[in-house]
């Protein structure tokens, strides 16, 4: 073997070596960042841009895709803790046509925290009302979809802004009293009486509590790697004192049980989606709903726990545009009678 020949071997070799060295020392001393940069690929994959709006001195941060046409723009608010990434997984299986925004809840990631907010139930959905706005959603009646924290805050906004929604999917939804108690709830009691509230499950400081926490809000069982569970736990350290401050905030009489509250208030037509086998939010809290809203669809999902969105992420998108084009077919039948 010639020397130019060696020579493009050593090169080649090394140029395949480097993103290769980068992606292993990234997984083993930096899994934080490894995680970010996932999200961030995955959100250029599927085609949504990340953009910036302020309320006055309130500064929002979204991710969308499409634009808004005949059919419903889908406003998407995550759960406690989490981010607008959480519905990445769903956003996969939905047309590239559609209008979708999913915005960082109040506090959350990119959108403001202020130590003067109110992350009450109640405030989180002015908060978002005040979003709708900026971005001039409401200029159309649009979907909107909340799941866990956010199921709460859109069943909220639902009955509280009635005018801005054409239809509703609530997944999981919080703020709803329950006659049995989901394996949280007892710990969230054990705790009370030991007084150890500071070490909510939802609140994880170490990849144990973390391995803790995907089971108790998944039925299936994900092997998450060591190294992926420390990543995931630096990345949310540097924001638990504020999601252990914002936990007391929705746990108090105030916010407990607003989506209870209100929900005789919702008038528009309303789809609930709840895992058989949520250990978080007890699946009885469907028929809660189905019981006060007039115009509700449930879908009790097998085998499936409180993260619907990251366990049946298909499933759950086949089954908002399978209830979005039951309206869109009985509001034709409408128009034609």
């Amino acid at each position: 073997m010639d020397l130019d020949m060696l020579n493009m071997f050593v090169i080649a070799g090394g140029t395949l070596a480097i993103p290769i060295l980068a992606f292993v020392a990234s997984f083993l001393l930096w899994p934080s960042a490894l995680i970010r940069i996932y999200y961030w690929y995955w959100r250029r994959a599927l085609g949504m841009q990340v953009r910036y709006v302020n309320y006055d001195d309130y500064q929002f941060c979204y991710s969308y895709r499409g634009r808004p046409g005949y059919r419903p723009s889908i406003l998407m608010l995550h759960g406690f803790s989490a981010h607008k990434d959480m519905w990445l997984s769903i956003v996969k299986f939905l047309p590239k046509n559609l209008h979708l925004i999913c915005v960082d809840m109040p506090g959350h990631e990119g959108t403001t925290r202020s130590d003067l907010d109110d992350y009450s139930i109640s405030g989180q959905a002015k908060r978002i009302h005040q979003f709708v706005e900026c971005i001039k959603l409401n200029k159309k009646p649009f979907h909107l979809v909340g799941t866990s924290m956010g199921g709460n805050v859109a069943g909220v906004y639902a009955a509280q802004y009635p005018e801005d929604i054409c239809s509703l999917t609530l997944i999981c939804p919080a703020g709803l009293p329950s006659t049995t108690d989901s394996k949280f709830i007892k710990q969230l009691r054990e705790l009370q009486e030991s007084k150890r509230i500071d070490r909510i499950p939802l609140i994880p400081s170490t990849p144990e509590e973390m391995a803790e926490m995907l089971k108790l809000c998944s039925y299936v069982r994900f092997k998450v790697p060591q190294q992926i569970l420390q990543g995931l736990v630096d990345v949310r350290i540097p924001h638990n004192e504020f999601y252990r401050k914002l936990f007391l905030e929705i746990v108090d009489e105030k916010s407990r049980h607003s989506l209870h509250e209100n929900m005789s208030k919702i008038k528009a037509p309303t789809q609930v989606i709840w895992g058989k086998q949520d250990q978080v939010l007890d699946v009885s809290g469907a028929s809660v709903l189905a019981g006060a809203i007039p115009d509700c669809h449930v879908y009790i999902l097998e085998n499936c726990g409180h993260s619907v969105v990251v366990e049946r992420p298909r499933k759950t998108a086949n089954l908002i545009l399978e209830f979005l084009a039951l309206l869109h077919s009985i509001d034709n039948n409408k128009k034609q009678a």
